[in-house]
């Protein structure tokens, strides 16, 4: 049991209404598991607002209310602290109790619409590789050293952060890295962490459901790099016309990386297979099992990362030759029919356009390229049109099919991919609802030396319909229907 005052000792405080004395041994902002030995913060959410549950808070013998405005029965047996932004104390408050675990490790945060789990899992990999031990906070999964645990969330809630650093700091790790999403940003989800780096990938089309504009996303992005310290670095991609945006306001110290002009961490792509790349780094030659500009690039970031934190060159590309892509990023499916499958992540139109791009400089056109894509239910609309645009314009065929419909009607969602696809390209597109049988059709229209790229889903290993995870996963059917064919 701790002092809530103590707890709360960082955060800004209006109003204490109430003993300002009381013991908590926990803190939440969900009131159903609310009890007397736990402190309520009421956040004002996206769907609900918290401060409409105090009341039930406190039937549950909740004794501490962290709350933006007082309930209109204030109850004497309750004390009631109130604060200019709950999701904000809740983060200073959460990295209090867990004994501030962000500034006892060296937590680097990776933000930017595409690439911020290839990173952030490869950076766990080199240096986890080289020895140190670290932890992974990521889309796919979160890592402790060696031990997996599952994630549920880009980033998690300020609670889950924090628990899961002491876990990392209790298990001697050094280094963290982890994703920063525009959301978390937003919802003050990392407020009270202490980074000692922050990477911007790029900024693209996406999340425009929730940010409703591009100025709007990419402000949530440039808040991360405004609010890092001094002591911390700054490194941006200058190849993204918001690379320069993001370090306009930061107090850290500015690096930048690009593959088109002089940066402090320039890389050119040499040769491209489907297997791997020749690439130049800073006048140094490597090789990598990545493959495509777009992992180039990730790859900058790697090394400028890696070199910030003071990793030398020769164990740099000692560690950078051995990685390979993360799980459902241009995952190369492997058969016996001659196909060339690959499996990715890309969600967005201009991941997509990525993914196809490298394909298409790397293939000799000789062969068809299949590709077979969804959009997701419940989310951005505006990019479905552009995602088959983008799809149909490089693909020799195109199958659009559904991804995660959620509570949206699958075929709904394909009718509004449909609108992006030219009248000269009909003919190259199919309309196939459930994504088990576009993928085998994919399969069957190839035939040996032909590509197929299942795209959208990547490390999933579900497909969510109304409220419901079922098991899919897009590298199992891809494999399967090959080995079947």
């Amino acid at each position: 049991m701790r002092k809530i005052k103590d707890i709360l000792k960082e955060c800004k405080i209006v109003e204490v209404v109430g003993d300002d004395n009381r013991t908590v041994s926990n803190l939440t902002f969900d009131s159903r598991r609310c009890s007397a030995e736990m402190a309520f913060f009421a956040i004002k959410g996206t769907q609900v607002d918290g401060h409409d549950f105090v009341v039930k808070a406190v039937e549950q013998d909740c004794k501490v209310i962290v709350c933006e405005k007082l309930p209109s029965v204030v109850n004497d047996d309750v004390t009631y602290y109130v604060v200019n932004d709950s999701a904000e104390a809740l983060g200073y408050a959460a990295s209090e109790f867990y004994g501030r675990p962000s500034e006892k490790l060296r937590l680097v945060g990776v933000t930017g619409t595409n690439g911020k789990t290839t990173i952030a899992t490869l950076l766990y990999r080199l240096f986890f590789s080289a020895g140190y031990p670290c932890g992974l906070l990521s889309t796919i999964e979160n890592r402790i050293n060696n031990t997996v645990v599952p994630s549920t969330h880009t980033t998690g809630d300020q609670l889950q952060i924090n628990e899961m650093l002491s876990r990392m700091v209790e298990a001697g790790c050094e280094y963290v890295f982890m994703e920063v999403s525009s959301h978390a940003v937003d919802q003050k989800r990392i407020k009270g962490l202490h980074f000692e780096g922050g990477i911007f990938t790029n900024l693209t089309h996406d999340h425009l459901d929730y940010h409703k504009t591009v100025a709007a996303y990419r402000d949530a992005k440039k808040k991360f790099f405004d609010e890092l310290p001094s002591t911390a670095f700054a490194l941006t991609n200058i190849d993204d016309k918001n690379g320069m945006v993001m370090l306009q306001n930061t107090k850290a110290t500015k690096k930048t990386y690009s593959l088109r002009t002089d940066a402090d961490f320039k890389g050119v792509v040499m040769e491209s297979y489907f297997d791997g790349m020749e690439m130049k780094i800073n006048r140094n030659n490597i090789s990598t099992f990545l493959v495509g500009k777009f992992n180039a690039s990730n790859l900058l970031a790697i090394y400028g990362a890696a070199s910030l934190l003071g990793m030398s060159d020769n164990d740099l590309f000692k560690e950078i030759s051995k990685l390979q892509s993360a799980s459902g990023r241009f995952q190369i499916v492997h058969s016996d029919s001659g196909v060339v499958g690959i499996v990715d992540y890309a969600h967005t139109p201009d991941a997509l356009k990525n993914v196809l791009d490298t394909i298409n400089e790397i293939r000799t056109h000789n062969e068809t390229l299949i590709t077979v894509v969804g959009a997701g239910g419940n989310r951005d609309a505006t990019k479905r049109p552009e995602m088959a645009e983008a799809a149909v314009t490089r693909s020799d065929r195109l199958i659009i099919t559904s991804d995660n419909p959620r509570f949206e009607e699958p075929e709904e969602i394909i009718r509004q991919m449909r609108a992006g696809v030219g009248g000269e390209y009909y003919n190259k597109v199919l309309s196939i609802t459930d994504r088990r049988e576009a993928i085998r059709t994919a399969t069957a229209l190839s035939k040996k030396g032909d590509i197929i790229l299942v795209a959208g889903k990547g490390h999933e290993n579900y497909q969510e319909i109304k409220g419901v995870r079922y098991h899919f996963d897009d590298v199992e059917e891809l494999t399967k229907a090959l080995n079947e064919k």
